[in-house]
């Protein structure tokens, strides 16, 4: 359990890249609903969905190159300054928006008779843009003359600053940023292109997956497949770019290999992760498992790799975004002529992962079982450290042969609970003793959802069992935490951002959040201070 004690920032480039991409996630994750609405009308009612109905089609443009985008828009202001924020972002993109298409209708008007003409670009990554502008610069104008408006008008200058400014940003929007926005839009399709052209789409897998495992997806897929692939689907009906990220195959498949193959807690937590992973469509329960063994990013590769041939050759796509990447959500956004395709593609790609990542556990197994020893000696050891003195069970720990390892652990964590009981504080892995009382635990993630609220489940449940009442357990994603966390527990990979955001919390990190032995010592901790206060 880490603490609140000054610590350099590490991995700072990872941070940003991940700060980034959680901002992203944020304004694209609230809107997931109105894609798959869009998804559906698509399914049903184009020329070539289900049901085709020429009247209820004429929805399907304006969703997608109005709705979405303002969407998106109005979430990024109002994660930067709420309602206020939001508005002026609105505003904004229209002017992005308009400006596009002004632009492509002048090019097209200079085509030679016959050539085919550009369509439309949507202006997602636009809204990504001139969402957070046109708040932050909303909210810096409201500073200037915060406190020097006479009583009375308060009203008249907020109404008009924010209608004027909104005008400004749509200006803005109409002219420099459609026109990079358009440039951009053009080099990825472009590239894209480029790569399925020379059939070198399956290599993005070489970025796609160790960026999945180190929390650093979501700058990839939100600020360029999601764009990208809800462009090629307005015009073609599906994109493969939505199955890139989201395919489930991977990560059930190494999940699968540490079910047969695993040792000790992680070959115990595989199945039930699997089960979340591959129906939930929580994917970082699998993170955890890869980390232990970098290696295994290997299969995670070589699997995501199969799955973007296979969809390739079957020329197999989905209508929109899979979020969550659920199986289920594979299914049900995969377009009518893709069915094939994408479940051989899951399939394929899971078996892939999972002979490589089987034959690398079973190539280690020997070794793993000797480093659990060490690792568990090493622990012994640190607990003594950290208490600051040795005592007579933890040096019978040590003598140990560790022929029962799951009964020795089991008993020093009784001997360390009873020992604890003893102390006048909560006492962390470093030593430190924290005297904040804790009211308000807070599982904290890229996006909120997901992978927190399993974890912020399993714990809430475990503090009901030990007759704790007035502690409040919750979900929230990372740039949405607050002064109001006491304790925060986040994957070791995201640590250092909650800790940025909440300074003053005690911060709990974990590898995996379905199963961790944290979870007993923030109860522990819990139950001493409600006692030590009784």
């Amino acid at each position: 359990m880490t603490t609140t004690s000054p610590a350099a920032q590490r991995g700072g480039a990872r941070v940003a890249v991940q700060r980034f991409g959680t901002f992203l996630s944020g304004m694209i994750m609230p809107n997931i609903p109105a894609l798959i609405a869009w998804g559906i009308i698509t399914a049903f009612f184009i020329p070539v969905g289900w049901t085709p109905n020429a009247d209820l089609s004429t929805m399907v443009g304006p969703i997608i190159h109005y709705l979405l985008p303002i969407l998106i828009a109005y979430t990024a202001g109002y994660m930067v300054y709420k309602i206020r924020g939001g508005v002026v972002a609105s505003i904004a993109v229209m002017g992005a928006i308009a400006g596009s298409d002004l632009l492509i209708a002048n090019f097209n008007a200079t085509l030679p008779e016959g050539e085919a003409p550009l369509g439309q670009i949507h202006m997602f990554i636009g809204a990504m843009i001139m969402g957070p502008l046109a708040a932050y610069t909303m909210r810096w104008l409201d500073s200037l003359w915060d406190g020097k408006i006479k009583a009375g008008f308060e009203m008249l200058v907020n109404m008009f600053s924010a209608g004027i400014w909104g005008f400004v940003m749509a200006i803005v929007g109409f002219f420099p940023v459609a026109w990079l926005v358009n440039g951009i839009m053009n080099v990825l399709s472009t590239a894209v292109n480029w790569l399925v052209e020379t059939n070198l789409l399956p290599l993005t897998s070489i970025i796609i997956e160790p960026a999945k495992v180190f929390f650093l997806n979501n700058a990839i897929n939100h600020g360029v497949l999601t764009p990208l692939g809800i462009s090629q689907a307005a015009e073609d009906g599906k994109s493969i770019l939505f199955l890139l990220e989201a395919n489930p195959g991977p990560g059930v498949g190494l999940l699968l290999a540490f079910t047969i193959f695993g040792i000790g807690a992680a070959r115990a937590s595989a199945p039930g992760a699997a089960v979340i992973q591959f129906f939930g469509g929580i994917h970082e329960v699998y993170f955890p498992f890869a980390l232990m063994k970098p290696v295994l990013i290997v299969a995670l590769i070589a699997g995501g790799m199969t799955g973007v041939t296979t969809n390739m050759i079957f020329d197999a796509g989905l209508r929109a975004p899979a979020a969550p990447g659920s199986i289920f959500a594979v299914i049900a956004q995969t377009a009518s002529d893709s069915y094939v395709g994408v479940i051989l593609s899951v399939i394929l790609s899971a078996a892939v992962s999972f002979v490589i990542a089987s034959v690398i556990l079973r190539a280690t197994r020997k070794r793993d079982l000797l480093a659990e020893g060490d690792e568990f000696a090493a622990a012994v050891s640190q607990t003594a450290a950290n208490k600051g003195k040795s005592s007579a069970a933890l040096d019978a720990l040590r003598a140990s042969d560790g022929r029962d390892r799951e009964a020795v652990r089991e008993a020093g964590e009784a001997v360390d609970r009873l020992e604890s009981e003893a102390d006048t504080g909560g006492r962390l892995d470093g030593g430190a003793v924290t005297t904040r009382q804790v009211r308000t635990i807070v599982f904290a993630c890229d996006a909120g959802m997901g992978s927190s609220a399993m974890g912020a489940s399993v714990l809430r449940n475990k503090i009901k069992k030990a007759g704790i009442e007035d502690v409040t357990v919750t979900n929230k994603a990372i740039a949405n935490l607050d002064a109001s966390a006491d304790l925060v527990i986040t994957q070791n990979q995201l640590t250092d951002r909650a800790r940025h955001q909440t300074p003053d919390a005690i911060h709990v990190s974990v590898d995996n959040f379905m199963n961790s032995p944290k979870y007993d010592e923030v109860v522990d901790l819990v139950r001493d201070q409600h006692q030590d206060g009784a």
